[in-house]
């Protein structure tokens, strides 16, 4: 394998001037592009790398839609996220930031999901009752939930569309603070721990044991390289190395685990209908079809409600400023020069229009980039561009294989359970990070901080309890309040930004110096005019004939500053 070697490969000249030797140690820099038969090698790494964090989400989603277990939907589910991955994938590596990221599902959707959920025309009948249904009841029952969440997600991605072409990014992050963004985020993770708990005590040592083997191969072992066959050509065969367990710890858990679970059910040690089983959901891989087509509407017109729309728009505003964090640091990683405005603000606003995407092919959830594969590319040292294209063909492929997405839904309960535990607990680490930037010894901080984080929780959860508790004689707004005060991401991103922007306090205070210069956000488009890593790959000689589109926040030839 090529791409392990110690060479470097010469990047665009642009990034060599930095001073920070952006890329310097990079194999394949982001203009690159590897041999195609190493390119679809690179390329199945990464697809590997987003099946890992893609597959648990239909596990809290399906049920919350009131679909059986054995329902062979689910695996059209699965195949429809992963198809519009790819679609997603492969939009914004060509023509929106042109940054080699994967766009996909994302468990910041699931939080206001289950808020609409659980409002009282949407919560699900009792099993006996949905087992006496006749099939075509059946599939209306979650086809109905579906389409309203997939109005929703598609309506509330628009305002990620508008802010984003329209240069607006910028101006949000002003009041979109530290403060705001700990809240905000780590709630996603802390709100879903009830999904966690129920889903490994299905059986505890399954799901210890999938925690303790994430746990050492994803830190106890990312310094353990694994013997492999490499070809060079002039060179033939050779020993080389290469960092499994740094690169796939959430796969290589999954598959082991699964083949545990596999053994015990083969030798009766899990009696029938356990459900830390392999084959209580068999029937979904034998009705599953060959191939299968995802599009728009194949499950019926989306509907719009006022409630789902501004509910969801909690999870837009969580993605869009976890995307725009991981921009900077994908560039320095790929040997790209720092992302210019106009790739900011077109990648914000492709990222809704692949969420706008998703709500119209029923995926049931949004588009976001995934972290684990900005991961993936400082390990692997490559960033090409062209890498993340071949990965989003082969995900549009694997997408109309409908049996490959079924067999993901045999995954025993216990091993999501535990993964759920460790993904869970990195989202809400990952929210409590920003906390770096901000001074922890500042008692009006520490004030902000736990209120935004804690009383979400207390007011979410009770309203849970109590659905019918609102009622102000108007079901439409019933059903609004209900969800944007049962959505926990809402009211501590809210909380945290109202208190943080009207209680005194000063800038190096607040984390918002450091933000900004982490932000990269005051990039001059001069800076990087000798370089054309971020333009499209057509009709630039015509863009830069029209004096107009300097004046377009997303166009390349976009010269204004914030």
């Amino acid at each position: 394998m090529e791409m392990m070697d110690n060479h470097s490969v010469n990047v665009d000249s642009g990034a060599t001037k930095e001073p920070l030797k952006r890329g310097v140690d990079i194999n394949y820099g982001i203009d690159d592009s590897p041999p195609w038969y190493l390119s679809i090698f690179m390329a199945l790494q990464h697809y590997l790398t987003m099946i890992g964090a893609i597959v648990s989400i239909p596990f809290i989603l399906t049920p919350a839609l009131c679909m059986e277990d054995e329902d062979p939907s689910r695996g059209i589910i699965i195949s429809t996220m992963i198809f519009v991955t790819g679609l997603v994938t492969y939009i914004q590596a060509t023509w929106g930031c042109r940054l080699p990221i994967v766009q996909g599902g994302t468990i910041s959707f699931l939080v206001p999901t289950l808020a609409i959920l659980n409002l009282p025309q949407w919560k699900c009948p009792s099993k006996d009752v949905i087992a006496a249904l006749d099939p075509e009841a059946k599939t209306e029952l979650w086809q109905i939930r579906m389409r309203e969440l997939s109005g929703a997600i598609a309506v509330s991605a628009l305002f990620q569309v508008f802010i984003g072409y329209t240069g607006l990014v910028g101006k949000l992050l002003k009041i979109i603070t530290p403060l705001t963004i700990v809240p905000t985020v780590s709630l996603v993770g802390l709100t879903l721990f009830s999904h966690a708990s129920e889903t490994a005590s299905k059986h505890w040592g399954i799901a210890v044991g999938t925690i303790f083997l994430m746990t050492l191969f994803s830190q106890a072992m990312t310094g353990v390289n694994v013997p492999t066959l490499k070809y060079r050509k002039g060179h033939g065969l050779q020993i080389g190395w290469f960092p499994l367990f740094k690169l796939f710890p959430v796969l290589l858990t999954i598959m082991i685990m699964w083949s545990l679970c596999a053994i015990l059910t083969a030798t009766g040690v899990f009696p029938e209908g356990h459900p830390a089983r392999t084959d209580v959901r068999i029937r979904v891989l034998q009705d599953a079809s060959w191939f299968r087509v995802p599009y728009p509407g194949q499950f019926g017109i989306p509907t719009v409600t006022l409630a789902g729309v501004l509910g969801m728009l909690a999870g837009v505003l969580a993605c869009t400023v976890e995307s725009i964090s991981y921009y900077p640091t994908v560039s320095q990683m790929c040997g790209a020069p720092p992302p210019p405005l106009h790739a900011i603000n077109r990648g914000i606003g492709t990222e809704g229009l692949g969420t706008v995407l998703a709500g119209l092919w029923g995926s049931g959830n949004g588009t976001n980039t995934f972290g684990e594969n900005v991961g993936a590319i400082g390990v692997t040292k490559v960033g090409s561009r062209r890498v993340i294209q071949w990965a989003a063909l082969i995900m549009i492929l694997q997408g109309v294989l409908n049996k490959f997405g079924a067999a993901f839904i045999l995954i025993p309960d216990p091993v999501v359970g535990g993964i759920f535990c460790v993904m869970f607990g990195m989202i809400a680490a990952f929210g409590l990070s920003a906390l770096q930037y901000v001074d922890l010894r500042s008692a009006r901080n520490l004030y902000i901080l736990g209120l935004s984080i804690f009383f979400p929780l207390v007011l979410c959860l009770w309203l849970k309890d109590h659905p019918d508790f609102i009622q102000t004689g108007n079901e439409t707004l019933d059903s609004t309040l209900s969800v944007l005060l049962g959505t926990s991401i809402l009211v501590g991103g809210c909380l945290g930004c109202v208190l943080d922007n009207l209680i005194p306090g000063t800038a190096e205070e607040r984390g918002l110096v450091a933000w900004s210069k982490e932000m990269a956000l005051e990039v001059d488009s001069d800076e990087t005019i000798e370089s054309n890593t971020f333009d499209f790959p057509y009709g630039m000689s015509l863009l830069r004939r029209w004096r107009w589109t300097r004046h377009v926040p997303f166009l390349p030839t976009y010269k204004m500053k914030l």
